[in-house]
């Protein structure tokens, strides 16, 4: 197989694109984000990646908390939106048409019109260099019925998951393209 050598940089892609709600009240910003992760399952665990020098930063830092709001292809203007414009310049929420809905669990809200909001309070903050690593433990998950599947769990192929591409380009995901572990059950091996 013939490859070309390039230069060290980020390009784990496609990347899950995710909408963080921060902060309360009237300081509540919303802040699109393609680096982010489960990184724990017991306690369950996912971090998010964000420079400091954005709006965001301060919020997630001072309230000890945030949501991962996962959404759809058709909430893809409004993903675009919220990473292009700052907090400190726009309001997100009223710009983009999108519904604060208090959490159960945390004092940001959820975003109500995306279909997967996952409430976390931050557990670690490690500053890595451009970004600090912000780890969140799951405390509560809202999952729409509409993504879900027949066992009461989150459906990918129902989500229709969005997804960043290295050219800078919004993707959907395909269908489920086979059953995981399922390996050494039909002749495979290691």
């Amino acid at each position: 197989m013939d490859k070309l050598a390039l230069a060290p940089a980020t390009c784990l892609y496609p990347a899950p694109v995710v909408v963080v709600s921060c902060g309360v009240g009237g300081r509540a910003n919303l802040i699109t984000l393609a680096w982010a992760a489960n990184v724990c399952a017991e306690p369950p665990q996912l971090a998010i990646a964000v420079r400091p020098t954005r709006h965001s930063h301060h919020l997630i830092a001072g309230e000890g908390a945030f949501v991962v709001n996962l959404p759809a292809a058709g909430h893809v203007g409004a993903v675009d939106f919220c990473g292009t414009f700052s907090g400190r310049d726009a309001d997100k929420w009223a710009e983009t048409g999108l519904t604060p809905v208090p959490s159960a669990k945390v004092p940001p809200p959820r975003i109500g019109e995306f279909p997967v909001n996952i409430e976390c309070a931050l557990r670690h903050t490690l500053p890595l260099g451009s970004h600090d690593l912000f780890v969140g433990e799951v405390l509560a998950i809202h999952v729409a019925r509409s993504v879900a599947g027949e066992d009461g769990r989150l459906d990918p192929d129902r989500l229709a998951s969005v997804v960043y591409g290295h050219g800078r380009s919004y993707h959907g995901l395909g269908g489920t393209l086979g059953k995981a572990y399922q390996a050494r059950r039909k002749g495979g091996g290691r």
